[in-house]
């Protein structure tokens, strides 16, 4: 993590990452794809999504999430910085010259041999079936369902427990503390996601929030009561309802969302804290 001197207010808590795990300044040009500016707006120039606009220019680096090419050896030829996700990326290079982009877990570093399959060894990097992963090891990038590729524990520093298996499921305890049924023939990685100080970044200035493509959020509380449910009130006014409220008076704020009796519900062993 690097800190600044206060020469200004905003510099005085801004921190940034030193990037030091980084090996590879530029992306490869095979794997980029166009990224459509969005801007929170719809074709009639409306704002649809509040807060969304202007950012920096980005391009979407297209990562392997299914490493399905097994039982071939791969080089990791530098660790790069990804625009598009908290996670850093790994560039590797498989023995037929095909290149790919994976997630970077902690300890990956240019010159290491990562694989994927049967044959793989328990090491960082290495995806299998969770089947022939040990019991307690930490993995991340985990299928839901078999070849569908990696959805669950993408983010930066996170990591999920194998637990148990049992039959054709395995137990996997998740970041969240949720204990989840998944498919043993489902794959995974082994390791921790690296990147793991990016959660302690601290923004510092609202420039810096203008750059990730975040324009301003005013709080409902100081809006008129024409424009928000919060709003109106001599001086600061409570919310003046059972509980916060979105501008189109919907529940906010630590309402549950998550339909009963999901079709889901069935794989969760125990909810999350």
């Amino acid at each position: 993590m690097k800190r600044f001197k206060a020469y200004t207010p905003s510099r005085r808590n801004m921190t940034v990452l030193d990037y030091s795990e980084i090996t590879k300044k530029t992306p490869e040009k095979s794997l980029l794809a166009k990224k459509k500016e969005k801007a929170g707006r719809n074709a009639q120039g409306k704002i649809t999504v509040r807060h969304q606009g202007g950012g920096n220019r980005q391009k979407y680096r297209i990562v392997d999430f299914k490493r399905n090419k097994d039982n071939m050896e791969a080089t990791v030829i530098g660790i790069e910085y990804d625009p598009n996700r908290s996670a850093n990326i790994a560039l590797i290079q498989y023995e037929d010259g095909e290149k790919a982009y994976i997630l970077a877990p902690v300890g990956l570093t240019d010159g290491d041999k990562v694989i994927s399959g049967e044959k793989a060894d328990i090491k960082p990097g290495n995806c299998m079936r969770i089947e022939n992963i040990p019991v307690g090891t930490m993995i991340h990038n985990i299928e839901l369902n078999p070849g569908q590729g990696g959805k669950l524990v993408r983010a930066a520093g996170q990591e999920a427990q194998l637990m148990a298996k049992e039959g054709k499921y395995a137990h996997v305890r998740l970041p969240s503390g949720e204990m989840r049924l998944v498919m043993s023939i489902c794959r995974a990685t082994i390791g921790t996601v690296g990147n793991q100080e990016y959660e302690n970044v601290k923004i510092g200035k609202a420039g810096r929030k203008r750059h990730m493509g975040w324009r301003p959020t005013v709080r409902g509380s100081v809006m008129n009561p024409v424009d928000h449910p919060h709003g109106g009130g001599e001086g600061r006014a409570p919310v003046g309802h059972s509980g916060p409220m979105t501008p189109w008076g919907k529940p906010a704020l630590g309402y549950k969302t998550r339909k009963k009796n999901h079709r889901t519900d069935k794989f969760i062993v125990k909810r999350r804290k």
